[in-house]
C-alpha cells in the first residue's frame, strides 16, 4: 500500500527501436517541471525479440522543501515494490508479471495488447504462439489496475509514435502525481514531431479513461487488382464452409490465378460426405497449403505496393522524404529446384544431396528495392508465376494435397475424430527449403504407420486418432524427428497388427 513520502517506482519495459528511452526522458521532464525530485536508470537491449530493454524510474510525490536533505533513490526495480508498470507489446507485460513486478496490492498496469511474436514462437515448426488469453487473466488477477488496449492501432489512427500514447496512458491511469500539462510541455520541449506526439499522448490518455475503444489494424490486401467472387460457386458451398472460401479465393487468384481458385472449390466440394466442422477445417488448412511459399510468392510480397506504403507509415516517412529499403535473402539450393521443371530439380537434387551439398549451398543477397536494378530484379522473379504449373514444388505440393485430401475423405467415412486428426496433420506442412522437406518426410512416415492402416481398419478409429495425435504433436516439437521417431515404434506393424 501507498506509505507518505515514499517514493513512486516506475518500470518501462520496450523493445529496441520502440523510443522506450525517450518515453522515460519526457517522464523525467515531466516530474522535473512539476517541481520533483526524479531519476532514471536504464538497462538498454537490441532490436526486436533478441534482447530486453528496461527503464526504472523513481520519483518523490512531493517537493522537496529548500534546504531539506535530498532524498536516496535506488537504480534498480524490487519484485513486489512496482507502483506502475508499463510494457510496449503484450509479451512484455507477461514477462514483467512473471518475474515479480505486477503485484494486487500495488501495480497500476499500462500494457498495450498488439503481438510482435518471438524468435521462438516464429521458428516453431506448428503454431508456436503463446496464448494470449492466459496473460490477459494474469494481468486482470495480479494488477491492482490494469490499463490494457491495442495502443499501437492508436497511434496508428492519431499519426504518432506508440511512446507518445503509452506516455498518455501512464498521465491517464492517474497513478502519477504529474499534472497532464506538464507531460505535454516535456513533448513540446523535446522539439520533435510535437504535434503527431501530442495527438498520440491525447488518444493515449482518452483509452486510460475509458474514452476510446480502439479499431482493429487492416489487413493487407490480397492483391492490387480486382478479385473475382466466384459467387455461384459460393451459394453451391456447404454453408460451414462457404466463409472460409469466401475469405481464401481472393488471396488463391492473387497467388496463381483464376483457374487455381476454381480448383480450390472443386477440392472444396469433393467434402460433401465430410461432416461440416470436419469440412471447415480443411477447407482452411487447404487454403493455406494452396498458397505454399516459394522464392516467386515471397518476390512478390517483396514488391507490394502495401508493403512499401506500410513501411512509409512505420518509419513515419513523410511524403517528400525518400526512404532506403534493404532487402536480405539466402536462398539455397533446393529453393532454386523448387521453380525448375521436374526433369531438372530431381536430378539436381538427387545430386546435392548424394554429394552433401544440399544444405550447404546458399547465396547470400542483399538486394536494394528502392532502387530500379533491385526493383527489377525482384519484378522480374514474381513474373515468373505463370510458370508455376509447370515447377517441381508445384508437382510435388499438388500430389501431396490430393494424397491428403484423400485420406481425410475415407478417413471421415471410418470416424469423425479419426478424420479430424488427419486433417490437423497439415501443420507439418509449411514454409521451404529444409523446414519443407522435413515437414513432407514427417507427414510421409505418419501417413504410411498410422493414417493408411488406421483406413484400412488395421489400427482401431479411436487408436489410430490417439497416436496420429501425438505423432503430430511429436514431429513438430522436435525438428531432430527423434521423438516422432518414438512415437511410431509404440504402433506395431500393419503386418502384425492384423493378425
Amino acid at each position: 500500500m501507498d506509505q507518505p513520502g515514499r517514493p513512486i517506482t516506475v518500470l518501462i519495459a520496450a523493445m529496441g527501436g520502440e523510443g522506450g528511452g525517450v518515453l522515460t526522458a519526457w517522464l523525467v521532464e515531466a516530474a522535473t517541471a512539476a517541481g520533483l525530485v526524479v531519476q532514471s536508470t536504464s538497462i538498454p537491449g537490441v532490436a526486436q525479440r533478441t534482447g530486453a530493454t528496461t527503464y526504472y524510474v523513481e520519483i518523490v510525490p512531493e517537493p522537496v522543501a529548500a534546504g531539506a536533505p535530498q532524498p536516496v533513490l535506488a537504480l534498480y526495480p524490487t519484485p513486489g515494490q512496482v507502483d506502475l508498470m508499463v510494457a510496449s507489446e503484450l509479451l512484455e507485460a507477461g514477462r514483467a508479471i512473471r518475474n515479480g513486478y505486477v503485484t494486487p496490492d500495488r501495480t497500476t498496469l499500462v500494457a498495450a495488447t498488439h503481438r510482435i511474436y518471438s524468435i521462438a514462437e516464429k521458428s516453431a515448426m506448428g503454431d508456436g504462439r503463446l496464448d494470449d488469453g492466459r496473460i490477459r487473466e494474469a494481468a486482470g488477477t495480479m494488477a491492482r489496475q490494469a490499463v490494457m488496449a491495442d495502443f499501437a492501432a492508436a497511434a496508428r489512427e492519431s499519426g504518432s509514435a506508440l511512446n507518445a500514447v503509452l506516455l498518455g496512458a501512464m498521465a491517464g491511469s492517474g497513478r502519477l502525481p504529474i499534472p497532464e500539462d506538464a507531460f505535454a510541455g516535456a513533448i513540446r520541449a523535446a522539439g520533435k514531431a510535437v504535434d503527431a506526439n501530442l495527438a498520440g499522448f491525447a488518444r493515449g490518455a482518452a483509452v486510460a479513461r475509458g474514452e476510446w475503444a480502439g479499431q482493429q489494424a487492416e489487413e493487407m490486401p490480397a492483391g492490387p487488382h480486382p478479385v473475382p467472387i466466384f459467387e455461384d460457386n459460393l451459394t453451391a458451398l456447404l454453408e460451414a464452409v462457404r466463409d472460409v472460401a469466401r475469405e481464401a479465393l481472393p488471396r488463391l487468384v492473387a497467388y496463381q490465378d483464376r483457374a487455381y481458385a476454381k480448383l480450390y472449390l472443386d477440392r472444396v466440394e469433393s467434402l460433401r460426405a465430410v461432416d461440416a466442422a470436419t469440412a471447415a477445417e480443411t477447407a482452411r488448412h487447404l487454403a493455406l497449403w494452396m498458397c505454399y511459399e516459394d522464392v516467386i510468392r515471397v518476390a512478390y510480397l517483396k514488391i507490394h505496393p502495401d508493403r512499401a506504403a506500410r513501411i512509409r507509415r512505420e518509419v513515419r516517412a513523410k511524403d517528400h522524404e525518400p526512404v532506403h529499403v534493404s532487402e536480405f535473402l539466402k536462398p539455397g539450393l533446393e529453393e532454386v529446384a523448387a521453380i525448375l521443371p521436374p526433369a531438372l530439380a530431381r536430378p539436381l537434387l538427387g545430386w546435392a544431396e548424394k554429394n552433401g551439398r544440399l544444405d550447404r549451398w546458399r547465396f547470400g543477397m542483399e538486394v536494394r528495392t528502392d532502387r530500379v536494378s533491385g526493383f527489377l530484379k525482384l519484378w522480374l522473379l514474381a513474373r515468373l508465376k505463370p510458370l508455376r504449373r509447370k515447377s517441381h514444388r508445384y508437382a510435388l505440393e499438388q500430389s501431396a494435397i490430393e494424397v491428403w485430401l484423400d485420406a481425410v475423405r475415407q478417413g471421415a467415412a471410418v470416424d469423425r475424430r479419426l478424420a479430424e486428426e488427419i486433417v490437423a496433420c497439415a501443420r507439418l506442412l509449411k514454409g521451404y527449403g529444409e523446414t519443407h522437406r522435413r515437414g513432407h518426410d514427417n507427414f510421409g512416415r505418419i501417413q504410411d504407420a498410422l493414417i493408411a492402416p488406421a483406413i484400412a481398419g488395421i489400427i482401431p478409429p479411436a487408436e489410430a486418432a490417439d497416436r496420429i495425435a501425438g505423432a503430430r504433436n511429436a514431429a513438430l516439437a522436435d525438428p531432430s524427428a527423434d521423438a516422432l521417431a518414438r512415437e511410431l515404434e509404440k504402433a506395431p506393424p500393419p503386418a502384425l497388427a492384423a493378425q
